[in-house]
């Protein structure tokens, strides 16, 4: 399951884009492909909806009209590990 960025989405309109780095991301020229996020498919819970730079995890099929992510949900963020922790701490002290 690729991981994306949401590039834009519209709450009003219940609709957006996400695109990812991967390889399914590009077009035979390596420019990014945008996919197309409409609210019915995210899988979270409460609220449906998106905000521009969050990373979420998704599957890509093709629409009528292109590219559609499903299944999307939240990314899991790296957690910050005590090594790391103590390199930004020394960081800003040293």
């Amino acid at each position: 399951m690729p991981v994306g960025k949401v590039k834009w989405f519209n709450n009003a309109k219940g609709f957006g884009f996400v695109n990812t780095d991967a390889l399914e991301g590009h077009d035979e020229d390596g420019k990014e492909i945008d996919f197309f996020a409409h609210y019915s498919a995210i899988k979270m819970d409460g609220y449906k909806t998106l905000k521009a730079g969050q990373l979420v995890n998704f599957t890509i099929v093709q629409g009528p009209k292109g590219l559609h992510a499903l299944e999307i949900t939240g990314a899991e963020q790296p957690a910050i590990t005590e090594t790391t922790a103590a390199v930004q701490s020394e960081k800003v002290s040293g």
